[in-house]
């Protein structure tokens, strides 16, 4: 039942407290403190939600939140932070509130199913009271951030140094940041150019194809670049830009992205282009940004087109209510979009940049999706970056269209990958533990592989640790799948790297028919693939697409869980005939290790464990 589950997750705290009034209400009457506090729980709650944060508890003038429970972002650290400098600024600007906030990132225990609202707590571990212990020595009106979470930010986020933080409980001090400001998120996602292009020559290829293709012949042309989180989208597209800048011939270049959270996000990505093109500034008045649109429309368009094309753009750059853009009136702001894209492309060719349409509403997609039949006569490149999710909910994207391009990325191999690897480390040969160990971690992902690259050259401790940004990532995929998917993940994990249909279903008590389907459905996104080959007689097998997805969701299964789900392994395997597998011994002596371990850990009774345990044992021993 949801109301029991429970999972092991890395999770953000805020911890906020108003200063001094613990000693000022005892000066009031209750119902002034009341009339106090409850402006202050509603601003704070509101700021914490905006940016997908889980309010656990208030306690008097002090609140707790979450960001990664009940569901994982891959910037929780970064939401979190960005929420409390939010909460600060409010508080600045407020002469009677003063706050001290502290944010920390770790591991915790999660009850998926509590209620918050009901004073149910979510959340238990040291992460919890460390991030109390922070709070505390923060400064007025300031933010201090542990370790984990400044590792996790600093690439959005500047700081400055603190001083280290005598914690009750801890042996040591505690290393801490003060936060200082979020630097703007349209500009933070910086593409990595440390290394050389590695790999993707041939999809470079298909995008100059793509450019060339409308310039010459004057049309519009729909590319979709789709692969997993680091796989390198981004730096395909920064490898274009850089050619398109360096062309004879000058080409405008707009590029939006779409937003997971946030204000006026459904037409974001289109609200960024359109600012670009206009040159309107976050500084300028509504005066001067209506003054700028006024300008740049009647360079591109006539007399009679301009009142109706500057009616429709005004929503999308601050100008109007974007509720003016629903219902009836959206094909006619369709219309007038595209009419003004149009004629920036009759005047030069145009490229539009679509990124993380994962992420984008269905409006957005609606309107992108219909440019290449709308726009012709013009050079238009829409190029588009999205992950894997998008084929789920527009299995047809571009399909049907006689200019559309999908380029789907697969993982490096590891002959390119050890490449990437040597160019970031600068050094042309790695210990060959090192190298196997990278390789086999990076599993043919970029990002990955600079994370951890980047952890080697930062840590000294980090050998087996997984980067924060990575952890991230991939939780929050996990997070995005059904309850029923993601269950089976994790007992797929539990496994190892390969699994079977009919061994998840006896760990999960789930249907044989139930669970293909559903492996199915995991293997479109990219989570598992199907081996040609099993090693299991008359079993089909099924393999993690990532050796890391494989590593989070068994992390984030309770210990007394993953206890019964190795016993439950176990059975199944001691019910193969002998001549099916050979590492059938194995197989049964590691699951029932396991088992025992976890169970023990977890307080369980192992009475029932220790026999078919040591004769597990004694089988594998003989072989």
């Amino acid at each position: 039942m949801e109301s029991s589950r429970k999972e092991r997750k890395i999770v953000t705290v805020l911890f906020a407290d108003l200063v001094g009034f613990t000693a000022r209400a005892e000066q009031l009457d209750p119902e002034d403190v009341e009339a106090i506090l409850r402006p202050y729980h509603e601003r704070l709650r509101a700021e914490l939600e905006r940016f997908g944060g889980t309010v656990e508890k208030f306690i008097g003038d002090a609140v707790m939140a979450l960001f990664g429970a009940p569901v994982a972002h891959e910037d929780d650290p970064e939401r979190a932070v960005r929420a409390a400098l939010a909460i600060r600024d409010w508080a600045r600007e407020e002469e009677s509130v003063q706050v001290r906030i502290a944010v920390n990132t770790g591991e915790a225990l999660i009850n998926l199913g509590a209620r918050p609202e009901s004073g149910e707590g979510m959340a238990a571990g040291d992460v919890v009271n460390t991030t109390a212990r922070l709070q505390s020595a923060a400064p007025v009106n300031g933010v201090l951030v542990g370790e984990t979470t400044y590792r996790a930010t600093n690439q959005v986020i500047d700081y400055r140094g603190a001083e280290p933080v005598e914690a009750k409980g801890k042996t040591d001090r505690l290393a801490v940041w003060e936060a200082v400001e979020a630097r703007a998120r349209v500009g933070t996602e910086v593409v990595s150019t440390r290394t050389a292009l590695v790999g993707r020559a041939r999809e470079l290829d298909q995008l100059v194809d793509g450019l060339a293709r409308a310039r010459q012949e004057s049309s519009t042309q729909l590319v979709t670049i789709v692969g997993v989180p680091g796989i390198g989208k981004s730096r395909l597209v920064y490898e274009l830009w850089q050619l398109a800048d360096a062309d004879a011939e000058i080409i405008f270049w707009r590029h939006g992205r779409s937003l997971p959270y946030g204000d006026g996000v459904t037409f974001a990505a289109l609200a960024e282009m359109v600012k670009a093109q206009v040159g309107i500034l976050e500084t300028d008045s509504a005066d001067d940004a209506a003054a700028k649109l006024r300008a740049s429309i009647a360079d591109l368009v006539g007399e009679a087109e301009r009142p109706w094309i500057e009616a429709k753009l005004r929503p999308l750059v601050g100008l109007g209510a974007e509720s003016e853009l629903a219902g009836d009136r959206r094909s006619e702001s369709f219309a007038a979009w595209r009419r003004f894209f149009e004629a920036l492309a009759e005047q030069r060719p145009l490229v539009l940049v679509f990124e993380d349409l994962h992420w984008a509403d269905d409006d957005l997609l609606d309107f992108v999706d219909e440019l290449p039949d709308w726009v012709d006569g013009a050079p238009l490149l829409v190029l588009c970056t999205a992950r894997p999710e998008l084929l789920d909910r527009r299995s047809g994207w571009g399909g049907g269209k006689r200019n559309a391009l999908m380029i789907s990325l697969s993982p490096l191999g590891d002959e390119e990958t050890a490449r990437l690897i040597a160019d970031l480390l600068d050094r042309a040969v790695l210990p060959a533990e090192t190298q196997t160990a990278l390789l086999a971690r990076a599993g043919g992902n970029p990002l990955y592989a600079e994370q951890f690259v980047r952890m080697i050259s930062e840590r000294t401790d980090g050998g087996a640790e997984l980067p924060e940004t990575v952890q991230g990532i991939i939780a929050a995929r996990l997070d995005s799948l059904s309850s029923e998917e993601k269950a089976l993940l994790q007992d797929a994990a539990v496994l190892g790297k390969v699994f079977w249909p009919s061994a998840l279903a006896a760990i999960g008590g789930v249907p044989d028919s139930q669970v293909e389907d559903r492996l199915r459905g995991l293997a479109r996104k990219e989570f598992v693939r199907r081996e040609r080959r099993g090693s299991i007689a008359g079993e089909t097998e099924y393999a993690f697409g990532h050796l890391l997805v494989r590593d989070v969701a068994y992390n984030q299964i309770p210990r007394a869980a993953r206890a019964e789900k190795h016993r439950l392994a176990a059975a199944w395997i001691d019910s193969l005939a002998r001549d099916r597998s050979d590492d059938r011994a194995e197989m049964l002596a590691h699951h029932y290790a396991s088992a025992l371990e976890f169970a023990s850990a977890a307080g369980l009774d192992t009475d029932t464990l220790a026999e078919p345990a040591r004769h597990a044992f004694r089988e594998g021993a003989d072989r």
